[in-house]
């Protein structure tokens, strides 16, 4: 099956599964159509049995992997041009919908760069990077905190809860569950850099998340953080969401980015390479066939899979409905990076490598 066929069928099929209405009887979950059972796109004989026949095979081949991770959290760093694209957002959060809806339990964790730089435009203020991290004076941390922790927060979450799932924000304003200390970076002298109130995770509030989780609702965290003495501070999102899934010890940590994962050419979406081990990934870094601007984010993978996570992708979440495509069918869309040590080659390779065969 092509990828593309993939896409239009899986599509088809989370329209008929994800429900803003959901009834639970004698223990089973039950699903009312989007577009209501009373509506004439949806009377029988209305759609062609082969059509019915491709829908079932795409729930066949899903099947697998949604037995594989009920029950198991999933945290998605969610960021960059996706949040400024409507429609790639809200296909995205669809996909959330329906990993909730399937017994999965996923963690929001986004950043909102673009949307910052912005407001910060329109307040005069001009923005400032260093070393990759956004100087933050107490005039940039007032838009901060209003942009990402209040407005894109409230968005993700009012967003979710319309297309039928159940989320709330974990926010100063709510329940704060990330907590740091100022950052401290240091120049090419080893002279400390003044970053203003930037910060790093030091402890995260595992049990408000995972309390969360087991009750159907999706946490959506935004990437900022409180010292102990109360002083709230910017947080790198890939950095937040980082220390989320090794704080929770979650199943999978999802990078959404601008390309489709890890490409053995930059500039050739052919050359994308399906699956990693740690030790490929550090060698491709070493011998220079990663990209400068991915390798940063291939070094945070390796970092969390040596806390514990047990696999981390990378994704293109401009590509329509590509969380879903990633973690439900059998060869992904994107690169997962996994360990190696201990483990067997066949289960390194997903087991995607496996069932593709069985496949055909």
């Amino acid at each position: 099956m092509r990828q593309q066929e993939q896409l239009t069928r899986l599509a088809d099929v989370i329209k008929y599964v994800v429900s803003p209405v959901r009834f639970v009887a004698a223990g089973v979950l039950l699903f009312q159509p989007a577009d209501q059972c009373a509506t004439a796109e949806y009377l029988p004989g209305r759609r062609t049995l082969e059509e019915a026949i491709h829908k079932a095979d795409v729930l066949i081949e899903a099947l697998t992997w949604i037995r594989r991770f009920r029950g198991k959290i999933t945290v998605v760093k969610l960021g960059g041009s996706i949040m400024d694209e409507s429609v790639a957002l809200n296909h995205l959060l669809l996909d959330v919908v329906f990993m909730e809806t399937v017994g999965m339990r996923p963690v929001i964790v986004h950043g909102g760069g673009a949307a910052i730089s912005r407001a910060m435009n329109a307040a005069g203020l001009q923005p400032r990077f260093v070393q990759g991290r956004r100087y933050t004076d107490a005039e940039t941390l007032k838009i901060v905190e209003r942009v990402l922790a209040e407005q894109i927060n409230d968005q993700i979450v009012r967003q979710i809860n319309e297309l039928g799932g159940r989320a709330q924000g974990l926010n100063f304003r709510t329940a704060n569950v990330l907590y740091g200390e100022k950052l401290t970076l240091q120049d090419q002298d080893g002279q400390p850099i003044d970053l203003g109130y930037v910060g790093t995770i030091t402890r995260v509030d595992r049990e408000t998340i995972e309390n969360m989780c087991y009750a159907g609702i999706v946490p959506v965290i935004p990437s900022m953080c409180l010292t102990e003495d109360g002083q709230k501070l910017n947080v790198n999102a890939d950095t937040a969401a980082t220390a989320v899934a090794q704080a929770i010890q979650a199943e999978k940590l999802v990078y959404l980015s601008d390309v489709n994962g890890v490409r053995r050419v930059k500039d050739d979406p052919n050359t994308l390479i399906d699956t990693l081990t740690d030790e490929e990934a550090r060698k491709l870094i070493s011998n220079g066939a990663v990209d400068a601007g991915m390798i940063p984010k291939v070094q945070a993978c390796l970092e969390t899979l040596d806390r514990g996570v047990r696999k981390v992708h990378i994704i293109d979440g401009r590509l329509r409905h590509s969380l879903l495509l990633e973690i439900y069918t059998t060869k992904g869309v994107g690169t997962q990076i996994v360990r190696s040590a201990g483990e067997n080659e066949n289960t390194l390779r997903g087991t995607r490598g496996n069932i593709r065969q069985c496949a055909g």
